[in-house]
């Protein structure tokens, strides 16, 4: 049985992982060290690493992988492949040259468009129909390597990241169990990326999160889905941030100004944003307050009318 060392982090990395120790021998699994989570900080174990823990899997957990013990010990192992899935860090050359037959990297994205750490996040958030999974080589150069295999996922209207990485992650377990044995045989023809139709999609950093209902609605809805269920989109709600997890455009126009209220009944309420479009508020989250549906929002505010400036002017960071 051929040898594997996977590396990764996240959910999306665990039917990979599970995949991979049906079909080979896993020696070992890199993830990222135990992290706080929540409001009490409790230390916690990346997905991976719970999966590897289940298994049986020796799990190696490096702050920095490069010049680390860890590194060494994967060198040592001198697996037939190395596969990453979402791993979080750079992989040092010497590490890619250690796998035997192939490094490889399974990207949430059809390569060229989207390298980086938020593929997903941006096909949403740029209305785009469809995005996929990439079987890349490993490079240096981040997502950069010589395309193996790629499979296409459409995106619909109520997908979010969430949603959209459960089926990206299982898409790509199954393209890869395709991929490896063929690399194997000798059975692929790698084919270069093209350099001019190169798309980034650098990690969403704090403050980007904050909507501006300068834009039209149908940009706020792929926003607040592609930031959905983390980190959350957000806007300023008399100075406080709210975050808003479910809207929806609306067929209609206002001549109203952006973020003042379009329509306010016991059970809906509708926003000016941009270009003369409307934006549906179906479930937000007021600052330190539970997430609530629109209705049961609007029961605890009966002084909001039509006309009233709801969402306070963007300030461009």
């Amino acid at each position: 049985m051929q040898k594997v060392v996977f590396m990764g982090t996240p959910q999306f990395s665990v039917p990979i992982l599970r995949s991979l120790n049906e079909h080979y021998d896993v020696e070992a699994v890199v993830t990222q060290p135990d992290r706080p989570v929540g409001r009490k900080r409790k230390l916690t174990a990346s997905p991976v690493k719970q999966t590897a823990e289940e298994l049986g899997v020796p799990v190696l957990q490096p702050e920095k992988l490069g010049g680390s013990p860890e590194l060494q010990q994967v060198i040592d192992l001198a697996p037939d492949f190395i596969v990453t899935a979402a791993y979080g860090q750079f992989l040092p050359t010497k590490l890619l040259q250690a796998a035997q037959i192939a490094a490889v990297n399974v990207h949430g994205s059809l390569l060229p468009k989207y390298r980086g750490g938020a593929p997903v996040q941006y096909a949403i958030m740029n209305g785009d129909a469809e995005t996929g999974v990439t079987i890349m080589y490993m490079v240096k150069e981040m997502d950069a390597g010589d395309i193996l295999e790629q499979a296409a996922v459409p995106i619909t209207d109520h997908d979010d990241t969430e949603s959209m990485f459960q089926k990206l992650s299982i898409v790509g377990r199954d393209l890869l169990l395709d991929t490896l044995p063929k690399l194997t045989k000798h059975e692929i023809t790698p084919k270069p990326q093209a350099e001019d139709q190169v798309v980034f999609s650098p990690t969403i950093k704090r403050g980007e999160e904050q909507l501006d209902f300068r834009k039209p609605a149908q940009n706020l809805d792929w926003k607040v889905r592609a930031l959905r269920p983390n980190p959350g989109a957000y806007a300023l709600v008399d100075g406080k941030r709210y975050k808003f997890w479910d809207v929806q455009p609306v067929e209609k126009t206002t001549n109203l100004a952006s973020g003042q209220v379009v329509t306010r009944t016991k059970h809906s309420l509708e926003i000016a944003a941009g270009d003369q479009t409307v934006l549906q508020i179906n479930e937000l989250q007021p600052a330190g307050k539970p997430r609530t549906t629109i209705q049961a929002f609007l029961n605890g505010n009966q002084t909001l009318q039509t006309g009233d400036q709801f969402i306070d002017e963007y300030e461009q960071k």
